[in-house]
């Protein structure tokens, strides 16, 4: 195999190894933004008169959350 060809290879898997981790990486957020909107609405249907507060909670804890995971796709590109 010549110094061309290993060098190639190489690099397809560093690419390939990126995509994995991000694809690892972004399970964290959706669990995060399972719980944020389950919560959410179990709080909803308890406590109906919180409405504004509790979706103002929502929609600032799922920002963080996808945050997390823009992140980690852009650590992928960083570190190749």
């Amino acid at each position: 195999m010549s110094a061309l060809q290993t060098l190639a290879s190489a690099e397809a898997f560093t690419g390939s190894a990126s995509a994995i981790g991000y694809g690892l990486a972004a399970i964290g957020p959706g669990v995060g933004v399972g719980i944020i909107f389950g919560n959410g609405t179990q709080a909803l249907a308890r406590q109906p008169e919180a409405a504004g507060l509790i979706r103002t909670n929502q929609i600032m804890g799922f920002a963080f959350c996808e945050a997390l995971a823009l992140i980690g796709i852009v650590m992928g590109f960083v570190y190749k």
